[in-house]
């Protein structure tokens, strides 16, 4: 059963990709993924084992519904901007190609949450590449150069969305950010209403706990603005060393503004 945030998360992402003017094609092909029986159990799953078993925040069906919206803004933001992804400035794919890499990479990243913490991105992605081979034809002919490629630049996503790993695209950079991005204290609403003994995963609870919004918008100086809003300094934490983390060596990082506000207290310009 698909739980009321999810079933709106749904909506919110067609409504998005339909005021962005997205080819019907794609939007139809999306609904088709957000359905998907497989991706939704392991999704469920995948959050059971960070929340029940290792007291982390929220790593199933909503996180990864709220990456993916965070992905499509993202990259429209770039668009607006007239910023090209790699496989455009390449000139071996459009923007829409990329749109659907990083929405699969957005959606599937947190799939290897299911087996453990530990190299969750690379366990990721074994899970993901059978979904991907069954699920990409409905937007690219079935084995094709370009189904390949496109392939390819999602489990990049997939696998660099840690921050941790060199990732090359553009389209890898956004997946990260966006997954970044879904820090605010919703996040770790179920986990704080739990009686857990302390664990190495509270302190993204606590931190999360702080952070009131995160607002993408277009930037004065730059295509992107990210706005982090937050009741304390506990949020410092999701920002410095979750978010920045992936911005650091991030492909897209030379497009972005990102600003910590704490109420009643200062505004940080990190970039």
């Amino acid at each position: 059963m698909r739980s009321p945030k999810e079933q709106s998360l749904d909506s919110k992402i067609i409504k998005t990709l339909k005021a962005y003017k997205i080819n019907e094609k794609i939007i139809s092909g999306v609904q088709r993924i957000l359905s998907d029986e497989e991706i939704h159990d392991i999704q469920e799953y995948a959050n059971h084992v960070s929340i029940v078993r290792l007291g982390y925040n929220d790593h199933g069906p909503v996180h990864m519904r709220i990456v993916t919206h965070n992905a499509i803004v993202l990259m429209d933001l770039l668009r607006r901007s007239s910023i090209k992804t790699s496989l455009e400035s390449e000139g071996i794919g459009s923007f829409e190609d990329s749109l659907v890499g990083v929405i699969f990479a957005a959606l599937l990243h947190d799939l290897g949450m299911s087996i453990g913490r530990q190299d969750h991105e690379m366990h990721s992605v074994n899970l993901a590449i059978p979904i991907l081979d069954r699920l990409l034809p409905f937007f690219f002919p079935k084995n094709t150069q370009k189904t390949l490629m496109i392939r390819s630049l999602i489990l990049e996503g997939i696998a660099g969305h840690m921050g941790t790993r060199n990732i090359h695209s553009i389209e890898a950079g956004i997946t990260q950010m966006a997954d970044g991005c879904d820090m605010t204290k919703g996040r770790a609403r179920i986990p704080m209403s739990m009686d857990h003994n302390f664990r190495s995963g509270h302190i993204h609870m606590y931190s999360a706990n702080s952070i009131e919004a995160v607002k993408l918008s277009r930037g004065q100086e730059k295509p992107i603005n990210i706005k982090v809003t937050m009741s304390s300094e506990a949020g410092l934490f999701q920002v410095e060393e979750v978010l920045l983390t992936k911005i650091s060596r991030n492909t897209a990082k030379p497009y972005i503004e990102l600003y910590a506000e704490i109420q009643g207290g200062e505004t940080i310009q990190y970039l």
